[in-house]
């Protein structure tokens, strides 16, 4: 089990989703191969077919299948 707070905040409103680990910002990722890059210079190595189902990353706002605003109404 991973030990480490992994938080994907919901899309800003230009795209990309920025990654926390233990509350340091890693960067802002626009899909799980970012995240999963990411992870890895933080030594947290993880294929990026799994970001979407690890339960160790904590998704804000929506899911990992998200990474654009909603569009305006």
């Amino acid at each position: 089990m991973n030990e480490h707070h992994v938080i994907v905040n919901p899309p800003s409103p230009r795209g990309g989703r920025r990654v926390r680990v233990d509350g340091e910002t890693l960067g802002l990722a626009h899909n799980a191969t970012d995240v999963a890059e990411f992870l890895r210079r933080a030594g947290l190595d993880i294929d990026p077919s799994e970001i979407p189902t690890a339960p160790w990353i904590d998704w804000r706002g929506v899911g990992p299948d998200r990474w654009t605003p909603e569009p305006n109404n």
